[in-house]
């Protein structure tokens, strides 16, 4: 990600207008403000409101006025409270944001993602028409675990992109998608799929200050198979070695719509007293990322740090007080991209890796038509990063000494 948020040669797309559903007001809130403190920093945002080319490119807020009020039957509508025309919209949901609820006949139902999906629907459908571009930011993909078929099984993820390619929506922008390999259901419309892997270094530098970085001391592992991109780009960012977990799964029965894992399988060199990351996209139930830090720790790591994009914590937080209490793991880190209940907020095992400032940077790009990659590559910030922290901490002279 630059840091460089200022685009002198080339014009925004339109008016930037942010619509945020209720499901991710708080993070909009953040996104928000970073890009009025970004555009604040340019050196002729005075010069630029006087140029009609750039109408509406500084403002106060770029946050726009929507609802989705519920009748009494529970149906709905989206609704924009002003003027979107010639705007570049960019619609925000989490799908994940069971908080909410709404009454429908008397009783109290809590959000779904469909429900959620749902209204992201009907905001396209309310400002489509008059926008200059509608853009979606959807940090964890709808029905991205369904992205593959077995059997007579539905293709939802699949059918999702291709609705909202056909109501009109030009750029779609997620975070570690389950399967990145989805966008293949839209082939001629861009999905960008980010990672959040310098947020992840930063927040584990951030909490721990004497780490030793290299092959001897830290091991990246992949809980599973389907993980192991994630695991080998962050190993080969910090110069260790990566391991994986293979799940042996019961494939003659199937429990909560999955296949019992009857044992994990390691594959790798030895973690014996090494700061072990697990990474991965999700924390559904946590039961698989649970057996994998113990077995890590039963094979004598000295210390287990589990990484994944997003916490959605299915089955409560009992069992990962249980195992923090046990040391099977030391802490655990999730995005800000989804929901976290308060409950979670204050677990002292708990550590919070910030993507508002990411998301910001997207957008603000995408609205000037600049290049993502040239603008939002990490690969060299987590680099940067990694030297920081080895000068300003007493890892320093150990890693001086293997250099």
């Amino acid at each position: 990600m630059s840091d460089n948020h200022v685009f002198t040669n080339t014009l925004p797309v339109g008016p930037l207008k942010i619509a945020a559903l209720e499901s991710c007001k708080d993070l909009a809130d953040k996104v928000n403000q970073h890009i009025v403190e970004m555009r604040r920093s340019d050196a002729a945002v005075d010069q630029k409101k006087q140029d009609l080319k750039y109408k509406g490119y500084e403002a106060d807020s770029y946050l726009l006025n929507i609802e989705c009020p519920r009748f009494g039957s529970g149906e709905a509508k989206g609704q924009v409270n002003e003027s979107v025309r010639g705007d570049d919209i960019f619609i925000m949901v989490d799908v994940t944001n069971y908080s909410l609820t709404y009454r429908i006949n008397g009783f109290t139902n809590h959000m779904s993602p469909d429900d959620h999906f749902q209204d992201l629907k009907r905001i396209i459908g309310a400002s489509v028409s008059t926008a200059h571009r509608v853009n979606v930011v959807m940090p964890f993909l709808y029905e991205g675990r369904q992205h593959k078929r077995s059997g007579r099984e539905s293709l939802d993820c699949a059918m999702m992109l291709q609705e909202l390619v056909a109501m009109g929506v030009d750029n779609i922008i997620t975070f570690d998608a389950h399967d990145p390999r989805v966008q293949n259901a839209i082939p001629l419309t861009g999905l960008d799929n980010f990672m959040p892997t310098y947020q992840f270094i930063e927040a584990i530098f951030d909490r721990e200050k004497k780490l030793k970085i290299d092959k001897d001391h830290m091991m990246v592992i992949s809980p599973d198979e389907g993980a192991m991109s994630r695991a080998v780009y962050l190993a080969n960012n910090l110069g260790v070695d990566v391991g994986m977990f293979y799940k042996r799964r019961d494939y003659s029965t199937i429990v909560n719509g999955k296949n019992p894992i009857v044992a994990h399988e390691f594959l790798g060199s030895s973690v014996e007293g090494k700061t072990v990351i697990i990474i991965d996209d999700m924390i559904s139930s946590g039961e698989s990322m649970l057996d994998t830090a113990r077995e890590l720790k039963e094979r004598k790591a000295e210390r287990v740090i589990v990484a994944t994009t997003f916490g959605l914590f299915t089955d409560g937080l009992d069992k990962f007080d249980e195992f923090h209490k046990k040391g099977y793991f030391d802490f655990l880190i999730t995005t800000n991209l989804n929901y976290r209940t308060p409950d979670l907020l204050q677990r002292d095992w708990y550590v919070e890796a910030d993507m508002s400032k990411f998301i910001a940077s997207i957008i603000n790009s995408l609205n000037h038509n600049v290049s993502l990659e040239s603008a939002l590559v990490s690969t060299d910030r987590i680099q940067t990063l990694i030297r920081k922290y080895m000068e300003d901490y007493d890892g320093y002279q150990y890693y001086k000494s293997l250099v």
